[in-house]
């Protein structure tokens, strides 16, 4: 478990890292241009790719088993990780409280922004399934 809970770790790290940058990008350039819903639509497909090569990376790097316990224990730690981030960066950042961010989530952007996030969280999952399935 120690594996998979490193290569989460990592993986969190990895993607939030890019997730973060191209936020800004969404926030200054896209929503601008496309709206909230417009902006989030173009970012999820690129984080979930990123997520993917990431998470592929860190499986083979770190020799998380091929089970479906430590590859969901890899990508539960990295979506834990992912929804601390969040709130402490709406806090910190955004002066948003816990409520105006569950709030949020509710919206259409904010619905699909969480569906990116759970996906992200299931990656490690998926590829071992994929990989089973070959």
């Amino acid at each position: 478990m120690r594996a998979a809970a490193l290569a989460g770790s990592l993986y969190f790290a990895v993607v939030f890292a890019l997730a973060f940058a191209f936020g800004a990008l969404r926030v200054s350039m896209l929503v601008p241009r496309l709206g909230e819903l417009g902006a989030v639509a173009l970012e999820v497909p690129v984080l979930i790719a990123a997520s993917w090569s990431a998470s592929a990376w860190l499986t083979r790097s770190f020799r998380v088993p091929r089970t479906s316990v430590a590859r969901l224990a890899m990508g539960g730690v990295a979506l834990l990780l992912l929804a601390v981030a969040e709130l402490s960066l709406g806090i910190l950042l955004f002066g948003r409280g816990p409520a105006a961010q569950l709030a949020a989530l509710g919206t259409p952007a904010g619905l699909l922004g969480l569906a990116g996030q759970l996906a992200f969280g299931l990656v490690p999952f998926i590829q071992l399934q994929w990989v089973l399935r070959r």
